[in-house]
């Protein structure tokens, strides 16, 4: 279905760049294979150039994705990450190697076939909820092992489950994600996802495919809009900006800002 292929158009979830307070760590996002980019957004790698003198604390922000992720030195220790509606903060070692697939929203759920809010707001060790990739990861994965290996491996292996894997195409679910997509997040979630079915029954699927509730969904959304537009100093001074994203003031946007990001909008945007 096409309002499914719309979500790798319509939603490009950030995740901070490692600033230059963060020297010898380095961040990367790549493609994965054209086949999976409707299901996975990126695979991803944190690791450090050189040993750190103090441990390193890594950010992650809501970005309404969930994420499969390990230190490649031990890769038998496997997690699943997911929908999180603040941001989470994970302290590491002097030295680490971590490997990672983002699945746009939605899409880990209908690959694996579980409930998406068992996993709201936290995360777990991935062979409790998926052995098998769990296992896979485990024998497949080392830390010699380059970029184009880890693509290669996870293409192959994410190819092979996606065509195994039926998905549940409900046409309801997937028209309030494109209405909320494309109204950057704003908008009267009552009034404006009106799909044909109740709004009991929508927040039943919001909730098992992708972990939290529309509301919620849309404000993450909303947060990832404002990172994406990176707007100046000035323009978050301008009240338009609060209003246009759908923000009462000033004090509204910055409350919720730091509760996606952990950081003021000027200290978090480097202005």
């Amino acid at each position: 279905m096409n309002v499914i292929k719309d979500i790798k158009h319509l939603y490009k979830p950030i995740q901070p760049h490692v600033r230059h307070t963060a020297e010898n760590v380095s961040y990367v996002e790549f493609l994965p294979h054209t086949e999976l980019q409707d299901v996975v957004y990126c695979y991803w790698q944190l690791k450090t150039t050189h040993p750190l003198i103090e441990p390193f604390i890594y950010r992650v922000v809501a970005d309404g994705c969930m994420d499969i992720f390990f230190e490649i030195n031990i890769p038998h220790h496997n997690f699943i990450m997911g929908f999180c509606k603040q941001y989470t903060e994970f302290p590491l070692e002097h030295s680490f190697n971590y490997v990672g697939v983002r699945f746009l929203p939605t899409m880990f759920p209908q690959l694996i076939k579980i409930d998406a809010s068992e996993l709201s707001n936290r995360f777990e060790h991935l062979n409790t909820i998926d052995p098998t990739t769990s296992t896979f990861i485990a024998q497949h994965f080392h830390p010699k092992k380059t970029i184009e290996e880890i693509k290669a491996l996870f293409d192959t292996y994410f190819l092979d489950l996606l065509s195994k894997s039926n998905f549940i195409y409900d046409v309801r679910l997937y028209k309030a994600i494109d209405i909320i997509l494309k109204n950057h997040g704003v908008l009267n979630i009552e009034k404006d996802l009106d799909t044909g079915i109740s709004p009991r029954q929508l927040r039943r699927l919001f909730e098992i495919y992708i972990g939290e509730t529309a509301k919620t969904f849309s404000k993450v959304v909303r947060f990832q809009n404002v990172l994406k537009s990176n707007p100046s100093s000035q323009g978050l001074r301008q009240t338009k900006l609060f209003f246009e994203s759908g923000y009462y003031d000033q004090s509204h946007f910055i409350k919720e800002f730091k509760t996606y990001y952990g950081l003021k909008p000027s200290k978090a945007l480097g202005i």
